[in-house]
């Protein structure tokens, strides 16, 4: 990759490209789209590859492209991979019925394990007994949607373990238990309003349903509870990653992969080996599961990971960038963040940029250090780190979750709306209140 600072904005047009399928092409030709997203994804990818390799050469290509792929792209869709391979051999029988109450009462604990288990891991967890017990409800899909809101983002925001970036965040340093202590009370009034949101909400539709759902005979049961040690294991995995450090690195392809990340992935695509292997099929087989919502997910991301690799230089370039009007906005004339600018920045290019590394980008623009930053600079890396999980509910393509809830409810019968749709339900609950807590807190 050239310097930084002389990279163009021209280079940013294929992610625009891509952001732009993703959210125009379901709505113009949804046919093609579901049977080609694939090949769009690869297009723009292609349209990035080429012609940079013929401008700066192949050498100046390849190298950022293999360590995209094996350090960032290969590990998150490893980890999504486990997650949706074991939750997915976890059945939950039992006479459910989709009244606001059960269903305030799952989105309620979603929220709370996200922290846990991560917010893929709760997410593919609760969202086949969620859309179950909604099975008679004429209305569905703004359930989906608050699902999404919550389980998929919010609630991952109080551990390393919830969400991507602050797991990036312990790796650099960053306490395992800051955003526990720093985050919950924001985090809790946050999910809090939202849960008050939907339960209005859904009991205002529930009664012009007018259609009591179906309640089954079975008694409650938890089917596959294998699954349930697997899904301690992939957590145990993940946070061996970032206590362990062996100070060991292996070369692949000219990548220096450390060897603590290298035996997480080892580990956890044996563990969804074998969550495979001990699951019965009839629980597989109850859940509707299968690989199409993962790949997509791993089609449209690789796209994503290949298309942004310029787009984060120019980022990280700071003031000297493409991109320098950013770092004007969030950092005062000496060098200090404007904590308020650093949150909605933060946020909003989460929502459509992968929020890992917009996260780092961040946290170096802040000055990179942990110790300052969880002291003397703690309201930054609040904005941050809130800014980064928060605004992931935005989009479908803001937190991986989204777009994996958003392809089993569709694939369940559930309708969900367009890209552009999605965002406007969002913004109209989420972005009143993160204002409110950005004035709040920042």
């Amino acid at each position: 990759m050239p310097d930084r600072e002389v990279l163009p904005l021209v280079w940013a047009l294929p992610f625009a490209g891509l952001l732009l399928s993703i959210a125009l092409v379901p709505l113009a030709a949804p046919r093609f789209w579901h049977d080609h997203f694939g090949k769009v994804a690869a297009a723009w990818s292609l349209v990035l590859i080429l012609p940079f390799a013929f401008v700066h050469g192949a050498r100046a290509t390849v190298g950022p492209l293999i360590h995209t792929i094996l350090d960032d792209y290969l590990p998150f869709i490893i980890v999504l991979f486990a997650l949706y391979t074991i939750s997915g051999g976890i059945c939950v029988r039992g006479a459910f019925s989709g009244t606001p109450s059960l269903n305030t009462g799952i989105l309620a604990l979603g929220t709370a394990i996200a922290s846990v288990m991560g917010t893929t891991g709760a997410s593919m967890l609760l969202i086949r007994p969620l859309i179950a017990a909604n099975e008679g409800r004429r209305h569905r899909s703004h359930t989906v949607i608050f699902f999404i809101l919550l389980v998929g983002n919010v609630g991952g925001a109080l551990s390393p373990l919830g969400d991507p970036p602050l797991f990036i965040g312990f790796l650099k340093g960053v306490d395992f238990l800051w955003e526990l202590r720093n985050l919950l009370e924001p985090t809790a009034l946050l999910a809090g309003a939202i849960l008050t949101i939907y339960f209005i909400a859904d009991s205002i539709i529930y009664r012009r349903d007018r259609l009591p759902p179906a309640r089954s005979a079975q008694r409650f049961a938890i089917e596959g509870t294998s699954n349930l040690l697997l899904l301690a294991a992939v957590v145990g995995a993940v946070l061996m990653s970032g206590v362990w450090r062996p100070n060991v690195d292996l070369a692949v392809l000219g990548v220096a992969l450390p060897l603590q990340n290298v035996v997480r992935d080892a580990l956890l695509v044996a563990l969804a080996l074998a969550s495979l292997a001990l699951t019965p099929r009839a629980v597989r087989e109850h859940n509707v599961f299968h690989w199409a919502p993962i790949i997509e997910v791993a089609k449209i991301f690789a796209g994503i990971f290949v298309t942004i690799i310029p787009v984060l230089t120019m980022l990280a370039a700071g003031r000297a960038g493409a991109l320098g009007f950013i770092s004007h906005f969030v950092l005062d004339a000496t060098g200090e963040p404007r904590n308020l600018a650093v949150f909605w920045t933060t946020g909003l290019l989460s929502a459509f940029l992968d929020n890992a590394p917009t996260y780092l980008v961040f946290f170096n623009l802040a000055g990179g250090n942990a110790q300052d930053l969880m002291t003397t600079h703690a309201a930054t890396l609040m904005a941050i780190s809130m800014g980064a999980v928060y605004f992931g509910a935005l989009t479908y393509i803001g937190n991986a979750p989204n777009f994996m809830i958003k392809a089993v409810a569709e694939d369940r019968g559930i309708a969900m709306p367009s890209f552009f749709g999605f965002a406007a339900r969002s913004g109209g609950v989420m972005l009143p209140l993160l204002a409110l807590i950005g004035w709040g807190y920042l």
